[in-house]
Parts: C-alpha cells; structure tokens; sequence
C-alpha cells in the first residue's frame, strides 16, 4: 500500500516504518514469474486486486478492490476473457458470484488461508447467536458457512448496522479493534486458525511499531522511492479502475 500511495503521489514523500512488512499475498505473486504465466495467454485482460507490488499493477489491465472487484469484473462483457491476480480465493468468489470462468493466479494471503473450519463451527456451537461474518480472501470451506461475506469496509459496516450482539470475524484480527470501538456493547470473537498459534495476525503488518513509527516520523526514513517509468505503467490500471468507478458510480 505504500508503493501504491507513491505511485498516486509521485511529488509527495511516502515513509514506510519497516521496509519488511510487505504482505504474503503480494509475495506469491513474482513479477516475472506473473508475465510468463500472463504472456501464455494474450487475449485475456488482466484485473488484479490492489494488495499487490507495483511490478504487477505495471502487467496489470485493471486494479479492483475486494469493495469494487464484483461490479469492476460485472462492467466487462460476459465473453471478455480474463485473468485474476493475485487472490486465488477471492477469484474463485468473484467467479461464482459473477458466473465467470476467469483464469486464476495461484496466489494467496497467509492470514486468510489459515482459519479452521471445524474450529470456527465448534466455536459457532458455543456461540449459537454469533453471526459468522468473512473477508472473501477466506477459502471457499469458511465462505460457505459465512453469515456475511465482504471487504473489510463492509464487515465493518454490517456489524454496526446488523441487530446481532455476537460476531465471529473471519479475517485479520486488526479490523477488531475498529468494530469493538463502533460497537462497545458488541461481541467479536476472531475466528481461530487451524493450529495453536495467534496466526490470524498478519506477521508483516505487525512489524510496524509504535517505535518504528516515532523513529520514521523523526527522521522521514525509510523512504519510499520508484522508477519512474515503473510508476507511470502501474499508474494505467488504477486510473481505469477509477475511470470505470466513476461510470458505473462505484
């Protein structure tokens, strides 16, 4: 996500607190690897979700959002043939939800592959009340047994605006403390991983301290920097996503 603001503020200086917290899902994505795979297949159009380096928003026809990804995909002809990246598992979603047979990257976030269906429905029967609610970055076994599934925006939204006192959240555990804030009298429990460990927090973003912070801001470094040309091709597709977000009032 820095990359991204540099590349949409390229005369604005962008800090990034510890240069190692990148993301797992944009690591299973190698740029040159992701032109191989897309040159094999020229005829198709390339979307790829925003949680990605700037060397595949560069290979990229179209940026989408995990909030805009359905209506992007839904703004295409039906017979447009198209590659999905980096998600596996939000592509195989958007493909059911918009009766597409788009190609998939085989990419995926750590985080999000990681939550145990048998110890999220053990969890349910002690919590008969709760409303399973899901980022669509989960594998299709905890989609299934979702109440709601949505952008971490939209999980954020529906438990403000739903009746229920009682949430099992299915996604970074980060957005908890946001959704307890909006709703104090609420319960949001996270949905366990499939082992002992506290893995449904993101390692990488985790990496970004308080201190790391202050030292940053104290000294404007580490430093964002990109190449120019790299940054004015990664440029295009969030433009167009923006352009067809504009036309359909995304």
């Amino acid at each position: 996500m820095a990359e991204t603001a540099k590349i949409l503020n390229p005369q604005k200086k962008v800090l990034l607190p510890d240069l190692n917290a990148g993301c797992s899902l944009s690591d299973s994505a190698p740029p040159a690897l992701f032109k191989l795979f897309k040159d094999k297949y020229p005829d198709h159009l390339v979307i790829t979700y925003i949680n990605c380096s700037a060397g595949i928003k560069a290979l990229s026809d179209i940026i989408c959002t995990s909030s805009n990804a359905e209506k992007i995909i839904e703004s295409l002809p039906k017979d447009q043939k198209i590659i999905f990246a980096p998600d596996r598992n939000l592509g195989a979603y958007l493909n059911k939800k918009t009766d597409r047979n788009m190609l998939l990257w085989n990419g995926a976030c750590m985080v999000h592959e990681i939550f145990s269906l048998e110890k999220i429905t053990r969890l349910k029967i002690r919590h008969p009340n709760a409303l399973v609610i899901a980022h669509p970055e989960c594998e299709a076994p905890v989609l299934a047994i979702a109440d709601y599934i949505g952008s971490t925006t939209g999980l954020l939204k529906f438990s403000q605006q739903s009746s229920s006192t009682e949430f099992i959240v299915a996604t970074e555990t980060g957005i908890l403390h946001q959704m307890q804030k909006e709703s104090p009298e609420k319960v949001f429990i996270p949905a366990p991983p499939n082992n002992s460990c506290a893995c449904n927090d993101c390692p990488h973003m985790k990496l970004n301290t308080l201190e790391k912070l202050y030292l940053c801001m104290e000294y404007e470094l580490p430093e964002i920097t990109m190449d120019e040309n790299l940054r004015l091709l990664a440029r295009k597709p969030i433009d167009r996503m923006l352009e067809i977000s504009r036309q359909y009032n995304l």
